[in-house]
């Protein structure tokens, strides 16, 4: 028998409430603007140039997945499960070397778009406390306290 697998924390775990956070930012239309702003800085930013390395050149399905994971993450509509099964964050970052400088410059993109596009205080904090929490449990690096991946399990939602 496969050992439980870890789930990145969402937003509603992090605040210990009912996740209403779709509805507190308004829905789909601001969370792709967060996106469009996200990958700007992602583009932009020079600290965040290792990350941009890590994604294709052509952003655009990137884009939508993302959009698709940030809407059923903060209790919208459920499109990323429906089209890709379960998230596993952590197994589909696995080609990728994340450490906590890569942690932090994905988070100064986030952030940055946060400030741009969340005009509520505690929202955006509470958002940006959720995703530095998912941030970090995506490292893979030997600095990481999560727990090792089970490569023998093949996938599938639970």
């Amino acid at each position: 028998m496969n050992p439980p697998i870890e789930s990145a924390p969402s937003v509603a775990s992090a605040t210990g409430a009912a996740n209403p956070h779709f509805s507190r930012i308004g829905g789909a239309e601001p969370l792709a603007r967060l996106v469009e702003r996200f990958y700007f800085y992602m583009d932009t930013l020079p600290a965040a140039a290792g990350v941009r390395a890590m994604h294709p050149a052509d952003l655009g399905p990137v884009k939508r997945v993302l959009l698709n994971f940030l809407t059923e993450w903060t209790g919208g509509p459920q499109a990323y499960s429906q089209e890709r099964g379960h998230p596993r964050l952590r197994r589909k970052h696995l080609g990728f070397a994340i450490g906590a400088a890569e942690r932090d410059a994905w988070m100064a993109c986030m952030q940055a778009a946060l400030d741009e596009v969340v005009p509520d205080a505690a929202l955006k904090a509470q958002l940006a406390q959720a995703f530095l929490k998912t941030a970090d449990f995506i490292r893979n690096d030997a600095g990481t306290t999560h727990q090792p991946h089970d490569e023998g399990h093949t996938g599938g939602t639970r």
